[in-house]
């Protein structure tokens, strides 16, 4: 019987390349990956990842509580207090681990395809589960202009709302996205001036909008959002900046050091240049909703074909295709075999099966130190061959979720030719 739990697995450390290469010959180039848990000091678990109730907390009640579970991360989380491994996500073979991040590292365009190893010598996205119990604060991720001045690269990033993590909307099924058309520089200062003596009054002059299951949003970087409470699919780049706006949610207090965490340590009482951070062009845009909103775009297949697949995260920031992400479906009792232009990661949210031959399914509850079988990293060349996905049940339909790296679909929708 194989490690039931990361306690019983070795990290390997040396030798990354040979361990990464059995695993990629056993699994036909699918690597099998761990689950990824992220906790955040200012958030408040809504409890729709599948973690066990008892681990929420397991990083500690100083560290806050766990609503994010990453997949297919190269990318350290941006926590104080982290683990050295935070954020990281692992491949799983026999009884061994590996970071995900070494593996790339010593096999290179072998996962990622020669392009993106080219040009940026690593996998530089992820996704992620984020999952909430409340709102978030009106914030932004910086631009690479801006993310550069600290050292960091900036951030755009889609969302998508899985209806299978989406049974209860939660406290605040809206997001404040941009500002209301109109809006000023000065009138973000305003905001700044008031963050010690009470609301800032930032949802004031934006406009929220409500979550609707199945669909999603593209926010690209310098744009003002606070999500809402539907527990989120979130392809991104790999970065962890960001700037707070918002001083006050739910009657919780948001410090000024979550303002200026990504600012340079010269301009964090720069209010002209805090406020300058806001594309104020993007963010006021009369046709906001149109511009970024997200439906599902039928990709390939058919109910007669046995499976479904949909494009539902797209777009781009200025021409360039940050990331993108799929939707397939598998009808009971079917096959399919899905080429891709590239490697892609994915998380199974529902029903059961396999992934050239390995044992793929969607677990009911997890916890915190399980391995699961339901996220996988597909290497460029075996996206490209094709991928064979069986579901091995007569009434349950298999569900997968899998996100792309930068310009690797062509291909995909613009946003606003959604049918």
């Amino acid at each position: 019987m194989g490690a039931r739990s990361v306690k019983e697995l070795k990290t390997v450390k040396k030798n990354v390349n040979s361990v990464a290469d059995a695993a990629l010959n056993a699994g036909n180039g699918v690597l099998r990956l761990t689950p990824n848990w992220v906790p955040r000091s200012f958030c408040y678990p809504g409890r729709r990842l599948k973690l066990h109730p008892d681990d929420l907390y397991a990083f500690g009640l100083n560290r806050g509580g766990i609503d994010e579970r990453w997949f297919g991360s190269t990318t350290e989380a941006a926590n104080e207090g982290r683990l050295p491994d935070e954020g990281l996500s692992y491949v799983v073979f026999e009884n061994k681990r590996v970071l995900l991040r070494d593996v790339v590292a010593g096999l290179g365009a072998t996962i990622v395809g020669a392009k993106i190893w080219k040009k940026y010598q690593r996998w530089p996205v992820y996704s992620k589960f984020f999952d909430n119990l409340g709102p978030l604060p009106h914030h932004l991720h910086q631009d690479d202009k801006l993310a550069k001045l600290v050292g960091q690269e900036g951030k755009p990033e889609s969302y998508y709302f899985p209806p299978q993590h989406n049974n209860l909307g939660a406290r605040f099924p809206y997001t404040f996205f941009g500002l209301v058309p109109g809006t000023t520089k000065a009138d973000i200062v305003r905001c700044l001036e008031r963050w010690n003596q009470g609301d800032n009054g930032i949802t004031d002059i934006s406009q929220a909008y409500r979550l609707k299951v199945g669909t999603g949003w593209f926010v690209p970087p310098n744009v003002l959002h606070a999500p809402g409470s539907l527990c989120t699919y979130e392809p991104q780049w790999g970065s962890d900046v960001f700037a707070m706006f918002q001083n006050l949610v739910d009657e919780n207090y948001v410090p000024w050091s979550l303002l200026v965490k990504d600012v340079p340590k010269n301009k964090q009482k720069d209010l002209d240049f805090i406020a300058g951070m806001v594309d104020l062009k993007e963010n006021t845009d009369p046709h906001f909703y149109k511009n970024h909103f997200l439906e599902p775009v039928l990709a390939g297949g058919s109910e007669q074909d046995g499976y479904l697949d949909y494009w539902i995260n797209y777009g781009r920031v200025k021409g360039w295709q940050c990331v993108t992400a799929k939707r397939l479906t598998v009808l009971p009792g079917c096959s399919c075999t899905i080429k891709d232009n590239g490697a892609y990661c994915l998380i199974t949210v529902q029903g059961e099966g396999t992934i050239n031959g390995q044992r793929i399914s969607s677990p009911n509850m997890i916890r915190f130190y399980d391995i699961t079988d339901d996220e996988f990293f597909v290497v460029h060349d075996a996206a490209r061959a094709g991928v064979t996905y069986v579901n091995a049940s007569e009434s349950e339909p298999l569900e997968i979720l899998r996100y792309f790296g930068p310009e690797v679909n062509p291909d995909a929708p613009e946003i606003g030719q959604q049918s």
